[in-house]
């Protein structure tokens, strides 16, 4: 291996390295939110365990009229 051979590697490594360093805060932070929303997705499991099924709401025909897209 000679210089030049050495000087590319070294650059090479350097320029990977940078990379790394920029792209790591945004894979913690990528993991992080995985983290919670798989915790609140499981609490809000749980929570619908302990309180048993909701009851359907009904709308009167006047709040879907209301809302309703006219043409």
């Amino acid at each position: 291996m000679n210089t030049t051979q050495l000087q590319a590697l070294i650059g090479t490594l350097v320029v990977l390295g940078m990379l790394v360093l920029i792209a790591l805060p945004a894979v913690i932070g990528a993991l992080r939110d995985r983290r919670v929303d798989r915790q609140l997705r499981e609490a809000a499991e749980r929570q619908a365990a302990i309180d048993g099924p909701r009851p359907e709401r009904r709308t009167s025909g006047s709040a879907s009229r209301r809302f309703a897209r006219t043409v």
